[in-house]
């Protein structure tokens, strides 16, 4: 099958896109193999991804894994290859799909007895814009490589005996004889195969530069677009959820908490999420809407909480979780967050600082209007921008 390139807006749908034909072909398996493996950039990522996963696999037998460093190393050995021991020349594995970052894929491939990826049928590299413009230590060309299964030598032309006439003595008609002759291959099971892996690579901002994709070695690709209806985002190279209506408003920098906390009020925000541009920036909004929220009648107060690379994984899942719930109103969080995290009941978005990129700032406003809901996206600019 041809490699497949989709670019598609946040919200769209892309994870399933991917999760439930893997799952549908993979569940006619009779052995247990790493058959597919989704490539993502970040832990939180990996963990609603493999959720996603779970939720799919119900009432078949595969087996569904995340490797991205929130448990030891020696615990992900173990749920992937089981207890160290011999070595098999083909690998094993304990496991059908595995989600995982980057760097902790290259971990296993290197450090993993028996993990090996040359049963490997499906290579699906989420949020591919991102991983492919950062090398992490070259991983990608590494994965490839273990991928393609080794070439076999050709045997080596051998000393014949001939009798008395000059014919060769062996049967030269049987088939473990042919590759005497000019070094030929037994039969054409011993020819070089192309490996059978399909590469799917998906983001809201897919390159179209064919020199990050001529990395990948596709084969036959196909580039699908996703549009609307009405073709109407045809020709823009960044696409946003149709439900989304996008508003900024001017103000000097000293001012933007001080519009954020009116926002607040005014549109009466109950499922928010603020943008910051640093870990930093959150953490001073935080706090200073948290100082004025204090004062205001416990029935008026807004509930907000600040979201960051700061917190562990535990931390972030609780706090998330909360989110979903609605006991909290506004998540101030710097852009790690900023893809792929499906929260359902996201209404509001606020870049409290204007992104240097077009595709930061698709990834921001795309946690709304998600699934054909609506949703709306203030992004807050100073005059000179």
């Amino acid at each position: 099958p041809g490699d497949l390139c989709i670019s598609a807006p946040t919200g769209s749908g892309k994870t399933l896109a991917y999760v439930l034909p893997i799952v549908d072909i993979l569940s006619k398996r009779v052995v247990t193999r790493l058959r597919a493996v989704v490539v993502l950039p970040t832990r939180d990522l990996v963990t609603q991804v493999k959720e996603t996963f779970d939720a799919f696999v119900k009432g078949t037998n595969l087996v569904v894994a995340a490797a991205s460093g929130q448990q030891s190393f020696a615990h992900e050995q173990s749920a992937l290859v089981g207890s160290a021991g011999s070595e098999y020349p083909g690998g094993k594995s304990r496991v059908d799909i595995l989600i995982t970052t980057p760097g902790r894929l290259m971990d296993h491939l290197t450090s993993t007895p028996n993990f090996t990826l040359q049963h490997l049928r499906f290579l699906v590299i989420d949020e591919a814009d991102r991983l492919l413009n950062q090398s992490y230590n070259d991983w990608l060309n590494q994965i490839l490589h273990a991928t393609r299964p080794e070439q076999r030598p050709h045997a080596p032309a051998l000393d014949f005996k001939y009798d008395a006439q000059g014919v060769i003595e062996a049967d030269a008609i049987a088939p473990s004889f042919l590759k005497s002759f000019y070094a030929l291959p037994n039969t054409d099971l011993d020819l070089p195969k192309a490996p059978s892996i399909q590469k799917l690579l998906f983001s809201a901002t897919l390159t179209k530069n064919p020199a990050k994709i001529a990395g990948l070695h596709l084969n036959e690709p196909e580039y699908i677009s996703v549009q609307n209806e009405d073709g109407s985002e045809a020709k823009q190279e960044f696409t946003t959820p149709e439900g989304l209506k996008e508003f900024m408003t001017i103000c000097p920098t000293d001012k933007k908490p001080l519009m954020v906390i009116y926002l607040l009020h005014q549109m009466g925000i109950k499922s928010g999420l603020c943008f910051t541009k640093s870990v930093e920036s959150t953490q001073r909004l935080f706090t200073l809407i948290e100082a004025y929220e204090s004062t205001q009648p416990e029935e008026k107060r807004i509930r907000v909480k600040e979201y960051s690379s700061d917190l562990n994984p535990v931390q972030r899942k609780q706090m998330l979780k909360q989110f979903k719930q609605g006991n909290i109103d506004l998540l101030i969080c710097s852009d790690l967050i900023g893809r792929g995290i499906d929260l359902d009941s996201v209404e509001f978005v606020i870049s409290y600082d204007v992104p240097y990129y077009m595709d930061k700032y698709i990834h921001r406003v795309g946690r709304t209007a998600r699934a054909g809901r609506q949703g709306e996206a203030y992004t807050l600019v100073e005059m000179q921008e």
